[in-house]
C-alpha cells in the first residue's frame, strides 16, 4: 500500500507538471495571434481535442465577459502568473462543466488590454490516478481480508494448544507434580517451552520427593526409640511410689514424649494424605449422613463445654469423597470450634447448596475469631494462634484438614473476626447419572 501510494503521488505530480507546461505553451501561442485568428484557434482546439478538456474565456480590461465557456473571471486568479488549481464550480458551471473536481487555470493579458483565461483538465491524469487508487483499494482488500482469515485459521492451533496447556497446569497448581505439559511433534516454540517446564517439574518433583522422604524417614525412624523411651518411663513410673519426689518429673517427661509421638503421627498422616493415589478409593458420600455422624460424636463434648451445638443439613447433597477422610476433616473443624468457643457460646454445623452447583459446608462458632491477616496461616503446619498457646494440641489439626481438602479438590475459606469464626468448605456435587 505504501508503494502504490508513492507511485500514485509521483504519477499525479508528473502528469500535473506536464499539464501545466502544456497549458503555458498554449496560452503563449494564443497570445501571439491577433483576435480573429485567436478565436478561431480556440474554437478549433476545443472541438478537435478528444483526450483532454479545454475551456476558455475572453474578458475586457475590466474583467467583463466577452466570449467563451468561462462566463466569469475566477476570483483569486492572478494574471500573467503560473497556472493554479481551482475547483471546477469556481471556473465553469452548468451543462458544459467537466466531470472532474479540479481544473488547471491560467490567465494572460493580451496586447489590446483584454484578458484571456484558459482552463484545462487531463483525462489521462484522472484515469491513471483512478486506476492506481483502484489497485490500491483492491490491494488493501486482498491483503486485509485474507490476512485476517488466515490469521484466524493459523491462530486456532496455538490457541487450542494453549488451552491444553492450561488444562494440564490445573492439577499441577493443585499440587499434583506428576502431571506434565503436552508436547506435540511440531517442535515449535510452545513445544520447547513445554519441554523446559516439564524438565523443571521433573526436578521439582524429585527435590520435593527427597525432602518429603527425609521428613517421613525422620518421623518414622524416631517413633521407635521414642516408643521405647515411653515404655521405659512407664516402667519407672510404675516402680516409683506416689510420694517419691521424682514421680511428677517422670510423669511430665512421659507427657512430653507422648506429645512428640502425636506430632510425628500427625506428620506421617499429612504425608499419607498428600499421596493423590488415595483418590482411587472415592465413593459417593451423602453429606447429610456424614454431618449427622460428626454431630453425634461431638455433641457430648459440646455439652460438657456448656455450648449450644446445632446441625442444619439440606438433604440430597452427594459428593465424591473418601468417607473416612471427610469425617476426619469435619471432625477436626468441629473439634477446633468447640475448643476455642467459651462456655455459653454456640457452634453450628451446616451444609447447603452453594453457588455454581457446589455444596457448601460450614462450621461456625461464637468464639474470639481469627484476624484477617492471620487466616492464611492457620492452615500451615505447626501454626498455633495466640489464644491456643496455653492449650493442648500441636498445630497440625487444620493442616490435616487442608491436606484432605486438597486431595478432594475442595476449597477452604475462613470468614469472621472478633465475633466468631466461619470455616467453610466448598465441594463439587456428584453429577447425576
Amino acid at each position: 500500500m505504501v508503494l502504490l501510494g508513492y507511485i500514485y503521488w509521483e504519477t499525479r505530480h508528473y502528469l500535473e507538471t506536464r499539464t501545466d507546461l502544456q497549458l503555458k505553451q498554449q496560452i503563449t501561442y494564443l497570445r501571439s495571434l491577433d483576435e480573429d485568428h485567436m478565436l478561431l484557434a480556440l474554437h478549433d482546439y476545443v472541438i478537435l481535442e478528444r483526450t483532454n478538456y479545454n475551456a476558455w474565456g475572453l474578458f475586457d480590461s475590466h474583467k467583463k465577459w466577452l466570449y467563451g465557456d468561462v462566463l466569469q473571471f475566477p476570483s483569486g486568479l492572478a494574471i500573467d502568473s503560473d497556472s493554479v488549481r481551482m475547483p471546477t464550480e469556481q471556473v465553469i458551471s452548468g451543462p458544459f462543466a467537466p466531470p472532474t473536481p479540479m481544473l488547471s487555470v491560467i490567465a494572460t493579458r493580451l496586447g489590446n488590454g483584454e484578458v484571456l483565461v484558459l482552463a484545462h483538465t487531463t483525462r489521462i491524469a484522472a484515469r491513471v490516478g483512478g486506476i492506481i487508487l483502484h489497485a490500491l483499494w483492491w490491494g488493501f482488500s486482498f491483503t486485509l481480508v485474507p490476512g485476517l482469515i488466515g490469521g484466524l485459521i493459523l491462530n486456532r492451533g496455538p490457541r487450542r494448544r494453549i488451552r491444553q496447556i492450561e488444562s494440564a497446569t490445573q492439577p499441577i497448581m493443585r499440587g499434583d507434580l506428576r502431571q506434565r505439559l503436552p508436547v506435540s511433534n511440531r517442535g515449535d516454540e510452545l513445544d520447547r517451552l513445554a519441554a523446559i517446564v516439564n524438565d523443571m517439574l521433573d526436578q521439582i518433583e524429585r527435590l520435593m520427593g527427597e525432602v518429603k522422604g527425609v521428613c517421613d524417614n525422620i518421623a518414622h525412624d524416631l517413633r521407635t526409640p521414642l516408643t521405647r523411651l515411653r515404655s521405659q518411663l512407664y516402667r519407672v513410673q510404675q516402680e516409683l511410689s506416689e510420694d517419691n519426689p521424682h514421680a511428677s518429673l517422670i510423669e511430665r517427661c512421659a507427657s512430653d514424649v507422648d506429645e512428640v509421638l502425636a506430632r510425628f503421627r500427625a506428620l506421617l498422616r499429612i504425608s499419607e494424605l498428600e499421596d493423590r493415589r488415595r483418590r482411587e478409593g472415592f465413593v459417593a458420600v451423602d453429606l447429610g449422613e456424614t454431618l449427622e455422624r460428626v454431630y453425634e460424636l461431638y455433641a457430648p463434648l459440646a455439652e460438657d463445654q456448656q455450648l449450644q451445638f446445632d446441625l442444619h443439613a439440606e438433604p440430597g447433597l452427594v459428593v465424591q469423597a473418601d468417607p473416612d477422610l471427610l469425617f476426619e476433616a469435619l471432625g477436626n473443624l468441629v473439634g477446633n470450634a468447640i475448643k476455642f468457643t467459651p462456655a455459653g457460646g454456640t457452634v453450628t454445623l451446616s451444609a447447603a447448596l452453594g453457588d455454581a452447583g457446589r455444596a457448601h459446608i460450614e462450621v461456625a462458632d461464637s468464639g474470639p475469631g481469627i484476624p484477617e491477616e492471620l487466616r492464611h496461616a492457620v492452615w500451615q503446619r505447626f501454626y498455633r494462634g495466640d489464644s491456643s498457646r496455653d492449650g493442648s494440641g500441636h498445630g497440625l489439626g487444620l493442616s490435616i484438614v487442608a491436606a484432605i481438602a486438597k486431595l478432594h479438590d475442595f476449597e477452604l475459606s475462613i470468614d469472621g473476626g472478633g465475633t466468631g469464626t466461619r470455616m467453610g468448605m466448598d465441594c463439587p456435587l456428584q453429577a447425576a447419572s
